[in-house]
């Protein structure tokens, strides 16, 4: 009941269930630091320093997409770049054109995503490089249309180099996401998908998905040799028995069942285990028994001191 109480109040705020590791973290936060450094220095030789910090906050947004999710369409290069300057095009006119500066503000964000939409740059950092544009304060409106190249397409084109020469440095991560294409493997039971069938998939869902078309194929990929792998029944699992994951490498493990909480409802039939081998996150754990069944592959059993798969046999 908790367990599925939490998921839900997961599912309501939108919690992501995926988790990166912590060197991939550590990654994207340090990109992040050394584009905005850059940035920073930029903007302060062109505006003044109140200025540049509401500049930065937009460029902030973006540095968190092209260092956090690399291959994400919002992150590529045409939404970085004429996402960030067409809004800052629609911000300034707005500011010139439009009194008061509320209903100003209010156009330029409204318009900025109405011509990312049309101009296919989404970018969202771009609604802030419209609103800064629209109520920026007098040096950003000083400087006019002169605001588009310094600072904004320098910022913008810092950013980019260095999201390029950064992210090249990890073979996983190369940006922009057409230069990751082709490390991704292919499975030959999906050369039927075409480019196609992905454009009209995602324009029957008539909302845009951050997500690129390579990207949802290696998903497509994964979680279909998921399905295919042999798991045991929630029946398998008994009590005192240790079972393995059967993956090889850095991924094997093995658990123990040392307690457990039966149960007719799947949900509420319940097993902790300890960790016996390997390098899992958590060394011990109480979850459902359909759950560690779906973790498990096969039983393990010790003989003359070395583990091996436990046969019907045995």
């Amino acid at each position: 009941m908790i367990r599925s109480k939490l998921h839900s109040f997961k599912e309501f705020w939108g919690i992501n269930q995926t988790q990166a590791s912590h060197h991939e973290k550590l990654i994207s936060a340090l990109g992040g630091f050394l584009s905005i450094l850059l940035i920073l220095l930029i903007s302060r030789a062109f505006l003044e320093l109140s200025a540049s910090v509401a500049l930065v906050a937009s460029m902030g947004a973006s540095a968190v997409l092209l260092f956090a999710v690399p291959h994400g369409p919002l992150s590529q290069p045409w939404p970085l770049v004429g996402g960030n300057l067409i809004s800052a095009f629609i911000g300034v006119s707005c500011a010139l054109l439009i009194d008061p500066p509320i209903l100003a503000a209010s156009s330029a964000v409204g318009l900025a995503i109405l011509a990312m939409y049309y101009l296919k740059c989404i970018h969202p950092p771009g609604g802030a490089t419209a609103l800064t544009a629209a109520i920026g304060g007098e040096s950003i409106h000083a400087l006019g249309y002169q605001f588009i190249v310094t600072p904004v397409l320098l910022n913008v084109l810092s950013i980019l180099v260095v999201a390029m020469i950064f992210n090249a440095l990890f073979h996983w991560r190369r940006y922009p996401a057409s230069f990751q294409q082709s490390s991704y493997p292919s499975d030959p039971s999906h050369e039927n998908l075409s480019h196609e069938d992905f454009i009209h998939a995602l324009k029957e869902i008539d909302s845009f998905v951050d997500i690129n078309e390579h990207e949802l194929k290696r998903i497509f990929e994964l979680a279909n040799l998921n399905a295919h792998t042999t798991h045991l029944a929630p029946e398998d699992i008994q009590l005192g028995e240790i079972y393995s994951n059967g993956k090889v490498g850095k991924d094997w493990s093995m658990r123990q069942i040392v307690d457990e909480s039966r149960s007719q409802k799947p949900s509420k039939d319940y097993v902790i285990f300890k960790q016996i081998a390997g390098q899992a996150k958590k060394t011990s754990d109480c979850i459902t028994r359909s759950e560690f069944a779906h973790w498990a592959q096969y039983p393990m059993i010790k003989e003359n001191g070395l583990w091996r798969r436990k046969s019907p046999q045995d």
